[in-house]
């Protein structure tokens, strides 16, 4: 048995030997850092939400060589962000794997000087794809059993047999979760191209609530979205909706959560009409709203 551990060992220390060329470091202020990945075309990954509003960031790379590098591009509904570096480095090989329940991962961060830290766990949770409230389409939800230090949010997350999975962020309640490989693939050159993603947009601001007792069979639902305020020109006041409206559907999709709306806003979204249920004083109206682009941050 003891053998077998220490072989164990010994292989996760080779497989983590191998793999740290993956893994760069973004340096913070007050002397802080949060773990990013070297990818291709001279790019930098990390968790969009541990950034600070900056354009340009200093790095140590693999190996403790420093760069500089210039956000390219965020996008908060998958939790992206890309930098593009002054001089591109090698981006290791990283061969995307899929993410099974039960399964060993590793997921690395960047110790701050050019080395890494490694953690190991379990996948707890390998589920379909899920939409952030951002808006986002997460091709699947992945969560680990183990901790990260803020520190190495950002990192890459790999199987026991060496498959890139995703990258590491933090979710509520400091749980460990993954963006997966194919996320990164599909965002990441949308946001070295042009910066963003483009998703629709009705320019409203929701909040979940009841539906009245008197119009609950005829609406069909228990609750809803109220509309808590509009942007003037936008979307939605442009159809006609008001504060105070209650949103029970797009497109059919019964507003029970921001999740089901956000289904509903992905980009081939933009200009198309969308057909909204509401309720309004004591009747149920429809409304049609030609959604927009949303506007970048």
């Amino acid at each position: 048995m003891t053998e077998l551990i220490e072989r164990f060992s010994s292989e996760l220390a080779a497989r983590t030997a191998a793999l740290q060329g993956a893994v760069a470091a973004i340096r913070l202020p007050r002397e802080r850092h949060v773990s990013a990945i070297v990818w291709q075309g001279g790019a930098v990954i990390a968790s969009e939400q541990s950034l600070p509003e900056r354009e340009e960031f200093d790095l140590v790379l693999p190996g403790g060589a420093e760069a500089t590098a210039r956000l390219a591009g965020r996008d908060a509904g998958t939790n992206i962000a890309a930098l593009r570096l002054s001089q591109p480095a090698a981006p290791p090989v990283l061969a995307p794997g899929e993410a099974q329940a039960g399964a060993l991962a590793l997921a690395l961060g960047a110790d701050g000087a050019g080395g890494v830290s490694a953690r190991l766990g379990l996948v707890n949770l390998a589920g379909p794809q899920w939409h952030s409230l951002a808006g986002g389409l997460i091709d699947r939800r992945i969560a680990l059993d183990l901790r990260l230090a803020r520190a190495e949010e950002g990192g890459p997350v790999f199987s026991a047999a060496g498959a890139f999975l995703g990258m590491s962020t933090l979710g509520p309640r400091a749980r460990v979760l993954v963006i997966p490989s194919a996320t990164l693939e599909r965002i990441v050159p949308l946001l070295l191209k042009d910066g963003r993603v483009a998703r629709g947009w009705l320019g409203v601001a929701l909040h979940p609530v009841a539906v009245p007792d008197a119009l609950r069979e005829q609406a069909g639902q228990p609750s809803g979205l109220m509309v808590m305020s509009l942007v003037q020109d936008g979307p939605a006041a442009k159809a006609g909706v008001v504060p105070g409206d209650i949103v029970l559907s797009v497109n059919g999709a019964q507003a029970l959560g921001f999740r089901r709306i956000a289904a509903q806003l992905a980009a081939e979204s933009i200009g198309r009409t969308a057909a909204l249920r509401i309720v309004r004083g004591g009747s149920v109206l429809s409304l049609d709203a030609v959604l927009g682009m949303r506007p970048a941050a």
